[in-house]
């Protein structure tokens, strides 16, 4: 048998209303179990000295004395030969159990005490030296006090107040919960969640928001393992196919030969570099001003590089090299293009740090940026394939900076060609 339910939703209703609880009895039993006593022990004790003072008056003989103190306290006197009483008393009621105590340390005689709880009302009989009952009648708030169970009752109504108050958001977050589960398990098959959207708490909707980034990336991972299948069929046989036709018809040069074959060289080495990913690394704390300047002088050694870093770049931890192989293929890419000149910038803030790279080359068209940003893509009306490549640079690029918790944006500069924006978590 299981103590603690599974579900989300009960487990929080029973976090919430099992301390309320614990808390509730702690106070009622703490404080109004001193109250309650010290209550109705002075009730008590007042009821039974009126009670005891009347019947002195009444042994002595001075009957209209007592009936005056009767009338005064609100008490109702009467005296019969007999009374037709129910086989047992009230002494031992939790109302009367301290009156009756009293009664019996004070009174020479025993005292019969019975209640009316309709009637709301109290009598206590108390035999006479002539053999006859004394009773004295008065509403039952004389010696207990009702406040005990309207405590009680509030005691209950607020945790049943708060649990109707509580419920709805529980259910919400529970649904909120529910919704992520079941889109992670489409997504887990491979299929899509249509409609589904980050909704509930920041904490909630920050998880789910990582789920579809999770999504996404996985697809883009799929798609690049079938680009990159398309391209090595694609790129390879075309020099394959020239080549063995300029060997079959005599026609090769063995510099044409060469020159293939450097090409070939050089796609199956993007497409190795690309598959085996990012090898594992340490991170270390870097700044950037230092990893960029070097990159940009061996990587565009032939055009003007502009630089704009903060006085004290900010220090974060990240893998270097990982780091030094995206701001390379970057820079590497916008030195192919550039005409004179590429601007490198560094914008720190107290959470990231942003770096932009511009070049003055042709840019890209801006519906041509998501491509660009796919594998083995390269877009010649934009970028000519003149200028060689197996389309990997930026894909390893945005890899890199993902992996290190950030985004990349291709944008236009105001230089005239393209304008790329990493954005880096400190």
């Amino acid at each position: 048998m299981r103590l603690i339910p599974r579900k989300f939703l009960w487990r929080t209703i029973l976090m919430v209303l099992v301390p309320l609880i614990i808390a509730q009895v702690i106070i009622a039993n703490v404080f109004f179990g001193n109250h309650w006593k010290r209550v109705h022990a002075t009730l008590a004790r007042t009821m039974a000295g009126e009670i005891v003072t009347m019947t002195n008056f009444m042994d002595n003989g001075d009957a209209d004395a007592m009936l005056d103190m009767g009338r005064a306290t609100g008490i109702n006197v009467t005296i019969n030969d007999r009374l037709n009483r129910p086989k047992h008393n009230d002494n031992k009621a939790h109302e009367a159990g301290m009156l009756a105590r009293e009664l019996s340390s004070r009174l020479q005689r025993s005292a019969q005490i019975y209640i009316d709880r309709g009637k709301h009302l109290v009598f206590v009989d108390v035999p006479t030296k002539d053999g006859r009952i004394a009773t004295f009648a008065t509403s039952l708030s004389r010696i207990y006090s009702t406040s005990t169970e309207l405590f009680l009752i509030w005691l209950v109504g607020s945790i049943l107040i708060v649990s109707i108050l509580i419920a709805p958001f529980i259910i919400l977050h529970s649904r909120s919960i529910r919704r992520i589960a079941k889109a992670a398990n489409q997504f887990g098959r491979g299929l899509d969640a249509p409609g589904f959207e980050p909704t509930g708490s920041k904490e909630i909707r920050e998880a789910a928001a990582a789920m579809i980034t999770m999504k996404e990336r996985l697809n883009r991972y799929n798609r690049t393992r079938t680009d990159m299948l398309n391209a090595v069929s694609h790129d390879l046989k075309a020099p394959l196919t020239r080549m063995r036709l300029a060997v079959e018809t005599g026609a090769a040069t063995q510099k044409e030969l060469l020159r293939d074959i450097d090409r070939m060289s050089e796609m199956v080495n993007g497409y190795l570099s690309f598959a085996r990913g990012e090898m594992p690394e340490i991170e270390q704390s870097v700044e950037l001003p230092a990893m960029l300047i070097r990159i940009a002088r061996d990587a565009a050694p032939d055009k003007k590089i502009e630089t704009s870093f903060p006085d004290a770049p900010a220090q974060f931890y990240a893998r270097p090299m990982a780091l030094a192989r995206a701001f390379g293929n970057i820079i590497e890419n916008a030195s192919r293009f550039a005409k004179k000149k590429i601007r490198i910038t560094e914008i720190d803030s107290a959470e990231q740090v942003e770096v932009i790279i511009e070049d003055d080359g042709p840019g890209i068209p801006d519906d041509k940026k998501r491509d660009a940003m796919r594998p083995f893509v390269r877009l010649d009306s934009a970028r000519g394939s003149k200028t060689g490549g197996t389309g990997l640079g930026l894909s390893i690029a945005q890899t890199a900076i993902e992996n290190h918790g950030g985004q990349m944006f291709l944008e236009n500069s105001d230089m005239g060609g393209l304008r790329v924006r990493i954005v880096l978590p400190i």
